[in-house]
């Protein structure tokens, strides 16, 4: 099998998001023998953000005559994506939204013929459903709160997600994070208990 990480902390070792990404996929590694992690760390190798030069490499303008290394990481992003059975993502709330490198990882993804396409009916995710799980770490509390309007992170990547054809996802939500230990640690507990508890099934 082949699990696709994504992580898009910058706060590297310190991250608690890469932290719980980590020991999920440990657990799918140890009981899937042979299995393939792909990581993307886009926290210490970043993907390009589009700009007025890279239209054409991401699909959105007739792509440039010559070798373009912007298409060809997108070709592969697009492939990883395609070939994965389980996706494991680590999104950070920055500012109320995600990274903006994790933006640019899906700027590159979401191509039109390859990951989605128009239809009569409307648009049409062409990857295949597999299940996605994401970790959301969050310095505040957002969940039924008054906060909860700020949210610019859950919905943006449901939206985006679901836009491909990938529905059958699982958002952990460790909030609290910038509130003290008191309040940090239980969070960080429930999502590893979520974790132990994931039913390895749903990615074989």
């Amino acid at each position: 099998m082949s699990i696709l990480v994504i992580k898009s902390s910058a706060n590297g070792a310190n991250s608690v998001s890469n932290k719980l990404v980590d020991q999920l996929v440990a657990r799918l590694a140890a009981t899937k023998p042979g299995a393939a992690v792909i990581e993307r760390d886009l926290g210490t190798a970043p993907v390009p953000h589009v700009v007025n030069g890279s239209l054409g490499s991401i699909g959105r303008a007739p792509a440039a005559e010559g070798p373009d290394p912007v298409r060809e990481l997108a070709n592969a992003l697009i492939a990883e994506v395609h070939a994965a059975d389980i996706i494991v993502i680590g999104a950070p709330m920055y500012n109320f939204g995600i990274a903006s490198t994790l933006k640019s990882w899906f700027d590159h993804v979401l191509r039109a013929g390859e990951t989605f396409s128009y239809t009569a009916e409307g648009p049409k995710g062409l990857v295949a459903p597999k299940p996605v799980v994401v970790i959301e770490t969050r310095g505040g509390a957002y969940t039924g709160t008054a906060w909860e309007k700020f949210d610019n992170q859950e919905p943006h990547l449901r939206g985006m997600l679901g836009f491909i054809g990938l529905t059958d996802v699982d958002f952990v939500r460790v909030e609290k994070q910038g509130m003290g230990p008191e309040n940090a640690e239980p969070q960080i507990a429930a999502a590893a208990a979520w974790i132990a508890g994931f039913d390895l099934a749903r990615a074989a």
